[in-house]
């Protein structure tokens, strides 16, 4: 069993022991997911960019880091799981999309740019 489903799984059961599943619209897990989003967002704000991922691999700010970041894939996994979506597969097609979008040997060394 991946990983993935796992926590899908553990995240239905934690849902449906509190009878949260009425509150799981998409609308409510997208703005808990942004809430989320933005609390990690907070960690960084004032980091100079040229420090932030070496401090972030230290102490408090990499703790903190960590469990935003378990919020943020445990709403997503949640979101997921409630429009029926297969993130695993979702996410290698859009990999394999932005593989053939962006071939490493035109792209390599640039930002891409918006079309």
């Amino acid at each position: 069993m991946s990983d993935l489903i796992e926590l899908r799984d553990r995240m239905r059961a934690f849902t449906e022991e509190r009878d949260w599943a009425q509150f799981h619209d998409p609308k409510s897990l997208i703005l808990a997911l942004t809430g989320e989003v933005g609390e990690l967002a907070e960690l960084f704000q004032w980091l100079p960019a040229d420090t932030a991922a070496n401090r972030a691999h230290e102490g408090h700010l990499h703790q903190r880091a960590g469990e935003e970041l378990a919020d943020v894939l445990l709403y997503l996994v949640r979101l997921a799981d409630v429009l029926n979506i297969d993130l695993a597969e979702a996410a290698h097609r859009k990999l394999a999309g932005s593989s053939a979008r962006f071939p490493a040997q035109e792209v390599h060394g640039q930002a891409p740019e918006k079309s």
